[in-house]
């Protein structure tokens, strides 16, 4: 059974940070390039960050500067470091995991930012 288990949404201030992780199993995890989207309420989903299996990185302009992806092979980990969090990056986050001729979705956690 693949699973792509999310950990460290919740509720923080504008300009706080949360670390969300993204523990994968039952996949080979070093073929797979990982990513983070995410989805506000009546809005389409988009694509924030994504790492290749080599480790190169890209960002959605809004994230850029303020995000970091990054992943831990051993661990089967895809992590995304969130800073200077702003009102408008309230959403349900989405870990994702894609190779050739598979791709899987974790279940969503939910980021607030409010004051």
């Amino acid at each position: 059974q693949v699973q792509l288990v999310e950990s460290g949404g919740g509720l923080v201030q504008p300009g706080g940070s949360l670390r969300l992780s993204c523990a994968a199993s039952g996949i080979t995890f070093r073929f797979y390039n990982m990513g983070w989207y995410r989805q506000a309420p009546g809005k389409q989903r988009e694509l924030v960050a994504a790492i290749t299996r080599r480790g190169s990185t890209n960002y959605t302009d809004s994230v850029q500067g303020r995000f970091t992806i990054s992943r831990d092979n051993a661990k089967n980990t895809v992590y995304l470091q969130m800073n200077s969090l702003k009102l408008e990056d309230t959403a349900v986050y989405y870990c994702k995991a894609d190779t050739i001729g598979s791709g899987y979705w974790g279940q969503g956690t939910q980021v607030t930012v409010s004051s």
